[in-house]
């Protein structure tokens, strides 16, 4: 299949997806609203009764607010142009976020009408945009309403879910046949760098369990952002586990890093990549086999 044309479908696993998208995500979105009077949502496991008001890691309450709604074109040419709906909140704290502000603050942005907004995504669908992604902030955040937006949409879209990977498995359970396409975020290649850059503890045993899991039964791609002073303890790591344990994967190696937010906090990060870092990261990948979209 060749991706990111007008002639093809962007994955190849939506006739395979059973019929009654919006009953399941319905029935899902119910359970997963209740579930927030102790949340399990991400591998942080707080606990936090959401139900009640803002808590936990994400300081996150039981609805969700959105920050950006809008027709992209600069994602993959396997999903785009694509109608991003980005959630306002996330579960980890990256300091070089480039949407940190908001991703950062649950309060950003605008209360999630649900019917509104799936109506202007199914008009976005009928104008040319050949996804519908989620995304944050982190969405599995606010499971509940992105199930219950998901219940909205037309059965034939294809939905993208758009995750940092640092989701629990009571979340994926939920999630499971709702979403075609995973692009999924592995950002650090050593829980060291997590800890510091993203205040996360066991980050990798979490993502590649959240990768794994994914790739089985989605289709999935892998995003790795190249950070300035990172190419060998991050990105390295990163390559030769997917060339390992997922060889087949699309890998998305994005190379535009920008010291955004609370980059400048961290001395290796106040610059952009070198050529010589963007080429080492290729070169990597190459030696590696790394199925690299373009």
């Amino acid at each position: 299949m060749i991706f990111g044309t007008s002639e093809s479908p962007p994955i190849s696993r939506r006739a395979r997806r059973a019929p009654g998208r919006a009953a399941l995500a319905t029935r899902r979105a119910d359970a997963a609203r209740a579930s927030l009077a102790s949340c399990h949502l991400c591998a942080h496991h707080c606990g936090v009764n959401r139900l009640d008001g803002p808590a936990g890691q994400c300081h996150a309450g039981a609805r969700a607010r959105v920050f950006s709604a809008q027709t992209e074109v600069s994602d993959e040419l396997a999903i785009g142009p694509t109608y991003a709906i980005a959630l306002s909140g996330c579960d980890l704290r990256c300091a070089f976020c480039i949407t940190g502000r908001e991703s950062w603050n649950v309060r950003a942005g605008e209360p999630l009408d649900i019917p509104a907004l799936a109506a202007r995504a199914t008009a976005a669908l009928a104008a040319g945009a050949r996804t519908v992604m989620i995304l944050g902030g982190e969405p599995t955040v606010f499971l509940p309403d992105a199930l219950e937006l998901a219940s909205h949409l037309p059965e034939s879209a294809t939905l993208v879910w758009k995750t940092n990977a640092h989701a629990s498995a009571e979340a994926r359970a939920w999630l499971d046949g709702v979403f075609d396409i995973w692009v999924a975020d592995y950002k650090f290649g050593c829980d060291a760098c997590a800890t510091r850059l993203a205040d996360v503890s066991n980050y990798t045993a979490i993502v590649r369990e959240n990768l794994r899991w994914a790739a089985r039964d989605h289709d999935l791609i892998v995003r790795h952002l190249l950070m300035p002073g990172h190419v060998d303890c991050c990105w390295a790591p990163v390559a030769a586990w997917l060339a390992h344990e997922l060889p087949s994967a699309r890998v998305s190696l994005r190379e535009g890093f920008w010291p955004a937010w609370q980059a400048r906090n961290h001395v290796e990060l106040v610059r952009s990549c070198s050529s010589a870092e963007i080429d080492r990261g290729r070169e990597i990948a190459a030696d590696l086999s790394l199925n690299l979209l373009p």
